[in-house]
This record gives structure tokens, sequence and C-alpha cells, in this order.
């Protein structure tokens, strides 16, 4: 039932905040890693699984917040999951043991499964169906903004406060939120209630889906298939996955209706959200990292560069959600997204090791209007179709694939980064050589720099040595960033055709009060 006035307005902030809650924490914790590792006495991999275990309980959960938003009710699950992750949220920040820590935070990412589509679910339910796209505009705020402030939160708070307040800050905003779900979200009809419930599929899902988001964020860290528990969860992941497909499509009340991808529209939109989601979180994966370990910026400078580019995001997002409404073809739009973002790309390949805070503004300004121009279309055009116990489920896969697109995407780049800096390095340690007139002319200046300074003949030798292979270094992780970020772009270009592969829409009509 559409709602209108001050109590749809009310109901749309309430759930993008709360989907914000899910979205930030998927990226907050990251810059805290170091001071977590001090504080508990941990490993870097040990710690990793702060991270990899709410990533692996929040895709488990997303495409299954559908169904349990049918069983029990959207509003009753939608309010528990607030309850929850707010709860764990407390208990991450009070944890003393590293144990503690990834449990809750595992039980943190079972609780924020939930938020995320059932707050777009909420949304999709609250507007009527001629505003589809300023609703998947405004929910795009958080969905795009949240990865990307995420860091400049956490880099703020781990400068400024304890690391148990990057969980904290949870607390005063969930309690708000559930209190505002409670009193002004209508309930839904419960289309799940009564029927069986399909724990085949439950099982396969959360061993299939669990395995294979494990192999993505640990992959490249255990080197692939030379760790044995990494073959076997891939080849957990392919059997199980199998089997979750046959189960779903043979069962009369599954968890996750594969039936809905008979809508051309919808199945064609969850391969553009693969697609968005390697471009989003690739992207905010590989600049933080070329900031930080090669310019030497801090996590709180790398967050502040990100947030004017968040801040276009949201500015556009409206504006975007107002042209869909006035029937401009949200391929055309999506088209000019892609173009947007191959722009920022390029512009980032283009970087140099005196790269500064001005010469990163313009391409992230580029990059935020790129996004709500890609996110709005493509969400709209996925899920415009659908109605019903429909909408739930569709919301849940379409954001189950846009976060698996990161994973793979996060888990593709740094494995090419340290191919690329191999390959790189090898070409560039070629050219130092006692053939080549230039680098023996640079070391023998670097030898006279040294000894000028006071040193031996045997020390200035072995300095100017150690800072060639430092040259040599910073080159090659440069180069390999700047190719990366082309490789990003020019991926992106090349899916364009694919989303002319979804019908042109016109524009939408007012549906009758009764059908509201």
């Amino acid at each position: 039932m559409a709602e209108h006035g001050f109590r749809k307005w009310i109901i749309t902030i309430t759930v993008i905040v709360a989907s914000l809650l899910e979205l930030i924490d998927t990226t907050i914790v990251n810059v805290a890693l170091p001071q977590i590792m001090g504080n508990l006495g941990a490993t870097l991999d040990d710690a990793g699984w702060i991270v990899t275990g709410y990533a692996v309980a929040n895709v488990i959960v997303l495409p299954m917040s559908g169904w349990l938003g049918d069983r029990f009710g959207r509003k009753n699950y939608f309010i528990t999951s607030i309850l929850a992750f707010t709860l764990f949220s407390f208990l991450c920040g009070n944890a003393h043991s590293l144990t503690e820590l990834v449990a809750f935070r595992l039980l943190q990412g079972l609780a924020g499964g939930g938020l995320l589509s059932t707050a777009q679910a909420i949304l999709m339910e609250t507007w009527p169906r001629e505003e589809i796209g300023m609703a998947t505009a405004l929910f795009g705020m958080g969905a795009v903004v949240g990865p990307t402030v995420g860091p400049t939160i956490g880099g703020y708070i781990t400068d400024h406060y304890s690391r148990p307040w990057i969980f904290y800050v949870n607390i005063p905003v969930g309690a708000i939120a559930a209190f505002c779900v409670s009193v002004f979200v209508r309930e839904s009809p419960k289309y799940a209630k009564g029927k069986p419930v399909d724990w085949w599929g439950i099982l396969f899902l959360a061993i299939g889906v669990g395995s294979l988001q494990v192999v993505l964020e640990k992959g490249e860290s255990e080197d692939w298939f030379s760790k044995t528990y990494i073959t076997v969860l891939a080849f957990t992941t392919v059997v199980a996955a199998i089997l979750f497909i046959w189960r779903e499509l043979s069962t009369d009340h599954p968890v996750v209706n594969f039936r809905i991808l008979k809508n051309r529209s919808f199945a064609v939109g969850i391969v553009t959200s693969f697609v968005l989601g390697f471009a989003l979180y690739g992207s905010v994966f590989i600049f933080p990292v070329f900031c930080q370990n090669l310019l030497g910026f801090s996590a709180q400078q790398t967050g502040e560069l990100l947030f004017p580019g968040g801040m276009a995001t949201i500015c556009m997002m409206p504006f975007v959600g107002a042209m869909l409404k006035r029937g401009v073809p949200g391929q055309l739009m999506a088209t000019g997204g892609f173009f947007l973002f191959f722009v920022f790309t390029w512009m980032l390949s283009n970087s140099t090791l005196e790269s500064g805070v001005s010469d990163f503004f313009w391409p992230l300004i580029v990059r935020g209007v790129g996004m709500s121009i890609l996110f709005v279309p493509l969400t709209t055009l996925a899920i415009q179709d659908l109605k019903g116990p429909e909408i739930g489920q569709g919301t849940g896969l379409n954001n189950m694939m846009r976060q698996l697109g990161g994973s793979f995407g996060i888990a593709i780049l740094t494995t090419l980064i340290h191919i690329k800096s191999g390959i790189v390095r090898s070409d560039l340690v070629s050219y130092i050589s006692d053939y080549n007139s230039a680098a023996v002319a640079r070391k023998a200046q670097m030898i006279q720099a040294f000894t000028a300074k006071g040193y031996s003949l045997f020390d200035a030798t072995r300095m100017a040595n150690q800072a060639l292979e430092g040259t040599v270094i910073r080159q090659t992780l440069l180069v390999t960033y700047d190719n990366l970020y082309l490789i990003i772009g020019v991926f992106v270009l090349c899916c364009i055709p694919i989303v002319y592969l979804q019908k042109f829409k016109k524009t939408p009509t007012a549906m009758p009060a009764d059908a509201h």
C-alpha cells in the first residue's frame, strides 16, 4: 500500500538510515584493523576474519531475506534485524578477545543481511508505482554512499577515539530506526506463513554461498589453490550451488524463488548488478590502497578524498529519479553512467608519484556522478516489473549479486596486482644493468652523493643499490595501479551492450487507488 505525505517521507528516511547501518559496517572496520590487532594481540591474517565473517554471514542471508520477510512479516523481520544488529554491535565493541569479536561480527552480519533488501522492499511498497525511479534513487544514496563513506568514518573514529566506538556508533541510530519502523511502517502480507520450510534449500544456500565468499575473501592471501582448505571450499561451492539450484527449482515452496528469472528484465538486471558491484567495490578498494601504499596518505586523508564524490552521488540521485519518472530510457542513462565511470578510471590511470589531493578531486566527482546514473536506472530496470512476494525475493537476489560482484572484483583485482607487478618489475629491472649507460650514470651519481656525506665507498654503493630498488618498487606499483584503473574502465565499457537486452519502458502511469 503506497503512502503519502509525511508518513511516506519518514518511512523513506528510516529505511535508508537502517540500510546505511549495514553498508557502512561493511567497510568501516577495514581501517581499524591495525588498532584491533594491537589491542587484541592478533596477526593480520587472524584479524582478517573480522571482515570475512561479516561478509560471509551477510551474503548468506541476503537471498533469503525476501522469504524471511514473507514468512514472519516484513515489518517484524525488519525490526528484529535492526535490534539484533544493534545488540551485536554493542557486543562487538565490548569483545575482549579476537574469538569473541569474530563470533559477534558473524552474528552482526546475519542480522545485517536482513536490513538492505528488506529496506528496499519496504521502500518499493511505500512509494507509488509511477515513482519507483525516485524511490530507487533515494535507496541508492545509501547503497552507493555507504561503502564510500565507511572508510572516512572509520578513519576518523580510529584516529580520535578508541576502537569500540566504530561499533558503538550504531546503537543510538539503530534504536531510533527500530522505533520509527514500529510506529510508521505498515505490516505486509505474510505470503509464506504456514507453508513448509525449505530446510534443504537453506542448508545448500548457506554452504554454497558461504564457501564461495570465504574463497573470494581469503583466496589471494592463501595463494589460492595451494592451500587445501581453499580447494575443498571451491569444490564445495560448485557442488552446493548445483544442489541448491536443483532443490529450488524442484520444490513447491523454495527459500529463493528462481522462477522470477523468467522475467527478462530481472534476469538481465542481476547481471548488470554484478557488474555494478564489481565497479563500485573494486574502485573503492583499489583507490585507498593506491593512496596509502604509494602516496603515503593516512586512512583519514584517503576517506576525506572520497567524501566529495559521495556528496556528488547524493546530489545527483533525486535528479536521476526525476529523469526516469519523465520517461528518459534507463538504458541510455546507464550508458552515460558507464561512460563516466570509464572517464574516471582513465583520468586516474594517468596518476603519477607527484599526484596530490587536487589531482583526484574531479576524477572522484566524475565517479560519483557516474555511479548515481548507473545505480538508479540499473536497479529500476531490474525490479520494476516485480509484484507482491516477488519484490522481496527480487531485491534480495539483486543485492546479493551486487555484493558478490564486489567480492569477485576485489579478489580479481588483488590477484592482478600481484601478477601485473611481477611482470612490470621484471621489465623495469632489465634496464638496470652495466650495459645501460643511463642506469650506470644514475647509480654513480647516487654513490657520489652518499660519499660526499661521509659514507664509505662500500656503504655508499649499498645505499645506492637500495635507493634504486626503492625506485623500482614505487614505479612498479605506480604502473600496476594505473593499468588496473584502465582494466576496470574497459571492463565496464564492454558491459554496456548487456543493458540493451532489457526492454525499453514507456513512462509509468499512475495506478488506480485500489491497486495500491
